[in-house]
């Protein structure tokens, strides 16, 4: 039988503790406005501060000007950079802020379209004008969309507090890990099941949610041992289940994250990247991540379609 510590060699694992410094609610926030009293909805970036770029509004397909609005599709389940706030309607989070942000330089009012993370990539183009939605750029995804890079972020591996199962993410064989469906977290599972089962090991199992919300839960439940996802994600749940979680070990190599589009739409891919150097170059973009505590996320220039 093959030494099993050998089947998670593509995962170079570090200890870390994911630290996200959240701010609170520091307006004066009454009773009698529930958004005001969410913290959630308090820290969003005031996007009222962000002005039209007549440049970057030229920039704007006619059909796209034509409706007012930057259509973008987002999986509103992946705290902090989309979730619903506590009225269980208003999406908030710092790609949320971002994409408000990209859509007041255009001249346009960002129209946040809910879906199934792996249904948004298909219907870019079609339904949506971009994705924003934790996308890690990767060479099978730009088959399909064309990527604008505004971030880097790794995976963890989460548990309960203490470890109870005794989860090891050098070795999995044996135990059930929870993801969001079509994350790139998902294949590397897969591969992992695979190995479990060409060594004569134990089954590893993997729990598969369309809402990362739902593959949070099956953490805390005990339904599930560990959880793999996004470093930044990762922290925010364990800072919002205070005490119920924990960061096990994170992946050394962060990955680029982008904002898609349609394969081959020259026009749109043009205004998305310009519109991203825009919030970087004014610090609008460095703002908005300091506001969510996700400031290590941050990269210095755009990419169109990075070699990955």
């Amino acid at each position: 039988m093959t030494n099993s510590n050998t089947i998670f060699k593509s995962i170079k694992p570090i200890a870390a503790i994911a630290t996200l410094a959240l701010i609170g609610c520091t307006c004066a926030c009454g009773p009698a406005d529930s958004k005001a009293a969410d913290p959630d909805v308090a820290r969003s970036y005031d996007v009222s501060k962000v002005q039209k770029d007549d440049e970057i509004a030229k920039l704007v397909p006619e059909s796209v000007a034509k409706t007012g609005e930057l259509t973008v599709g987002v999986n509103v389940s992946y705290a902090p950079a989309e979730f619903f706030a506590a009225d269980g309607k208003t999406p908030v989070g710092y790609e949320i802020d971002f994409s408000k942000a990209l859509a007041k330089l255009m001249g346009l009012k960002a129209k946040i379209m809910h879906a199934q993370f792996d249904s948004i990539i298909p219907a870019i183009g079609s339904k949506y004008n971009v994705g924003i939605s934790g996308f890690t750029v990767n060479a099978e995804r730009m088959k399909s969309v064309d990527f604008v890079t505004y971030a880097n972020a790794g995976l963890s591996f989460e548990v309960r507090k203490g470890n109870p199962t005794k989860v090891d993410p050098k070795n999995l064989c044996g135990k059930k890990v929870t993801l969001e469906t079509g994350t790139v977290g998902e294949p590397i599972m897969e591969e992992a099941k695979k190995q479990c089962a060409a060594n004569n090991d134990k089954p590893l199992e993997i729990m598969s949610f369309k809402d990362q919300t739902d593959a949070t839960t099956a953490l805390l439940s005990g339904r599930a041992d560990v959880m793999y996802a996004d470093t930044p994600v990762a922290g925010y749940a364990a800072i919002k289940n205070s005490g119920k979680l924990e960061i096990l070990e994170s992946s050394n190599d962060a990955e680029p994250m982008g904002a898609a589009v349609k394969k081959g739409d020259a026009k749109m891919l043009k205004l998305i990247k310009a519109a991203i150097d825009k919030l970087m170059k004014n610090g609008v973009y460095k703002d908005i991540l300091k506001k969510w505590g996700v400031e290590n996320v941050a990269i210095k220039k755009s990419q169109v379609n990075p070699e990955v």
